[in-house]
């Protein structure tokens, strides 16, 4: 009466030939380089004398293949291999899109 559930083989294999990579969410700051974004990544932990919530910001260097991402999206990056001397990060997807304010020049 036991049921197991199992996954498609190719999305089991897949993850495992990755391996376990850090991924973290984060907002993009910069994307004025080429195929390059800067995702600031928010980490909230307690103080460890005071307790007291305290919020860290750290910036990574992503590899955009594709320049899909745009400054104020939240985004996705996947650990991998250096791809350069700051940059060994990529971009996973775009979580969700910066609302895009329309100026009427009148």
């Amino acid at each position: 009466m036991s049921e197991t559930v199992t996954q498609p083989v190719a999305v089991a294999t897949a993850a495992a030939a990755r391996g376990n990579r850090k991924e973290r969410v984060g907002e993009v700051v910069s994307n004025k380089m080429a195929k390059t974004i800067v995702v600031r990544v928010e980490r909230r932990f307690p103080h460890p004398q005071f307790k007291k919530i305290v919020t860290a910001y750290k910036k990574f260097y992503a590899h955009d293949e594709k320049n899909e991402a745009k400054v104020g999206d939240t985004v996705r990056i996947e650990e991998t291999r250096p791809l350069s001397k700051l940059k060994c990060w990529r971009l996973v997807e775009v979580v969700e899109r910066a609302v895009q304010e329309t100026s009427a020049a009148a």
